[in-house]
């Protein structure tokens, strides 16, 4: 679960609260896999607060914008998100076919992005992540933080389950505890009168990034790359904020330690390449790894190469990988580079940029 650094949006709530691309398609199944004690059981969904307002947002996707007073006597579920987030995009095949399945029994689902960069406050490069990700219900675009705010929201992806009253009945910070998150949904919408509501989960076909991560396997952090908060890097000299600096990489690295190695200029969210054959080293300890990064200013594409233990990653390649480690960067975004077979163990990572103007933002891991 990624939080916002220490200058961003503060959380302010309650103890009670903290508790807790090669994109496959979004078909889904019905699994009967609940059994009739499981439906029956009521939740206890005290209530935390309402409905906020949703007017700090900046734009709105696939809907007119909508307001907390229009949305009183539906059960509303609110998605905060970002597109270049790894834990965004594992959540999304839930959110998405919950939204197909009980959109006809009163469930809206409001997709609020919430820019963790600069980029993903672009609105074409929001409305073609939306796309990509399968994201067809009301998107918020919140760039200002208005939203976020209103909630008083720290985390991505976050989760709030409104009832029919307009009062939080439920939050869930983070991934995972999707049972739950489907009871909940089941249960606020039997509260609010709708008939025969099917009490079977649904089943997701999330591939590519989107896939569930191998948390036992993952043992190496969230990574950024740019000096506001970036961590163990394991250059000579450290970092050289806002300089252009000829980096070097040891020729041995210790787990969950990285490099970066040629001309660089390390920026507060970015590092940027400003002479082709530079590269970013990484030892780690995990199933898949991920770089977010971005073209040149210029829009130009970037040509990388990718290797693990020195060789191309062939089997363990990712989706913007192929098997001899090939890739391009074409648009600001989270690219799978590395998706292990098992066993998993300590594998040393490189890649090499072909052109200059790239831009490295955060690793991330799953």
């Amino acid at each position: 679960m990624t939080r916002t650094p220490s200058n961003g949006p503060s959380l302010l709530l309650p103890l009670t609260l903290m508790i807790g691309l090669g994109l496959g398609s979004p078909v889904l199944a019905q699994a009967a896999n609940a059994s009739p004690a499981q439906s029956a059981a009521a939740l206890d969904l005290p209530v935390q607060g309402q409905l906020p307002t949703l007017d700090g947002a900046t734009q709105w996707l696939n809907t007119a914008p909508l307001n907390a007073a229009e949305l009183r006597g539906k059960v509303v579920l609110v998605n905060f998100w970002t597109y270049s987030c790894i834990n965004s995009i594992r959540q999304i095949p839930y959110v998405r076919a919950w939204a197909s399945k009980y959109k006809d029994q009163g469930l809206v689902v409001i997709g609020v992005h919430a820019p963790e960069f600069g980029f993903e406050q672009n609105l074409d490069n929001v409305r073609r992540a939306s796309q990509q990700l399968g994201v067809d219900y009301p998107v918020a675009v919140d760039n200002d933080h208005r939203v976020w705010q209103a909630f008083n929201n720290d985390s991505w992806p976050a989760l709030y389950f409104v009832d029919s009253q307009g009062r939080i009945r439920h939050v869930r910070l983070g991934e995972d505890d999707y049972e739950k998150s489907e009871r909940v949904i089941q249960q606020l919408l039997t509260e609010a009168g709708a008939k025969d509501v099917d009490r079977r989960l649904v089943t997701v076909n999330a591939q590519g990034a989107e896939a569930a991560p191998d948390w036992a396997n993952q043992r190496t952090p969230e990574t950024y790359v740019g000096y506001a908060r970036t961590e163990h890097l394991a250059s000579p000299g450290g970092a050289r904020p806002e300089q252009r600096f000829d980096y070097a990489a040891p020729e041995r690295l210790g787990v969950n330690r990285w490099a970066l190695s040629g001309t660089w200029t390390m920026g507060e969210q970015a590092t940027v390449l400003n002479k082709a054959g530079g590269r970013l080293v990484y030892r780690f300890h995990a199933r898949d790894l991920h770089l977010v990064m971005g073209p040149g200013l210029n829009g130009a594409p970037v040509r990388y190469r990718v290797t693990i233990d020195g060789q191309p990653p062939g089997a363990a390649h990712g989706v913007d990988v192929d098997s001899e480690g090939n890739g391009v960067v074409k648009e600001p975004r989270m690219y799978q580079l590395i998706r292990q077979p098992t066993p998993i163990s300590d594998r040393q990572f490189e890649i090499e940029f072909l052109d200059p103007g790239v831009q490295t933002f955060a690793f991330t891991f799953g």
